[in-house]
Parts: structure tokens; sequence; C-alpha cells
């Protein structure tokens, strides 16, 4: 009986050596990175960047602000899905202003947020003549997301503080 016993007990000790050590639990999620003053510098920087762009005629740079699969809803148009729609969009943008003698300008961020890899950020444009005086105003928002280090639009908007011109009754 001893004997028996005894292959029991080693029997089960093999078995118990053998056995699958318990899962790990899972490593806690990382920390998101926290904004920093260099983070809001670049993102006003950046922003203001977009209009120097448009106002040299550089659509190729602007549009290389964006994500790749940014959405960008500007006044009076419809949305543009993509880098490529807003290269062609900017590209008309700054051939229009241009023959007009009007530049489109950045008056400033006055609001900005960051969450870990997410940021947000607004402000106020202006579109002037040659002289420098506003023709119009208006305000943008837009939402950036850090990729690879970079942050780039993946969401903008931007409309006109100039009410839109009534309609004409009809027959005139």
């Amino acid at each position: 009986m001893m004997k028996k016993l005894l292959v029991v007990a080693i029997g089960a000790g093999i078995l118990y050596a053998c056995a699958p050590a318990p899962p790990a639990p899972p490593a806690p999620p990382a920390e998101p990175a926290q904004p920093t003053a260099a983070d809001e510098a670049k993102l006003k920087a950046d922003s203001t960047a977009v209009f120097d762009h448009i106002a040299a005629g550089d659509a190729e740079a602007a549009a290389n602000m964006y994500a790749e699969d940014a959405l960008v809803m500007p006044d009076k148009a419809p949305a543009l899905n993509g880098r490529a729609a807003v290269r062609e969009y900017f590209t008309g943008m700054a051939e229009q202003l241009k023959a007009a003698g009007l530049t489109f300008k950045d008056n400033g961020a006055n609001g900005w947020g960051i969450s870990g890899d997410m940021a947000w950020l607004s402000g106020t444009y202006s579109v002037v003549d040659a002289a420098g005086q506003p023709v119009d105003t208006g305000k943008y928002m837009s939402v950036h997301h850090r990729t690879d280090g970079v942050w780039l639009y993946i969401r903008d908007i931007w409309n006109s503080d100039t009410a839109p011109a009534p309609a004409m009754p009809e027959g005139q």
C-alpha cells in the first residue's frame, strides 16, 4: 500500500511540475503622451504654415500636412475625402486667390487641446486684399493625430463670418 501511495505522490508531483504556468497578468495600458509646450507650438505653427503654403501657391506642401484619409469641410463647398482631394482643392483655391489679388491669412489660434496622440486647434482667419485690408473673416477648427511623431490634420473645417448674399427674387 505504501508503494502505491508513493507512486501516486511521485506521479502527482511530476504532473504538477509539468503543468503550464498560469498566464501572466496583462500589462497595464501605456500612459498617453503628455502634452508639451513643443506640441502646442508645433500645432500652432502648422496651422500658420497651411495658410502660408496656400498663399505661396504650394498646394502640395499644404496637402502633405493632412493624413491620407483626412476629411476637410471647406466653407461653401462639398466635403473633401483624402489628401489627393485636399491637394486638388488647395490648388484651385490658391489659383483663385492669386487671380483676385487676395491672400488667405491665419489670424492665430484661440484654443487648443491635446489628449494622448489626438489634438484640436481653433482660430480665426482673414481673406485680405493687396492693401492688407480684410474682405472676409472667419473661423476654423481642426483635429490632429500624431502619427510616427508627426501631427497630421485628420479633420478640418472653416467657415466665413460673412452672411450669404440674399436670394434674388425670381424673374430678376
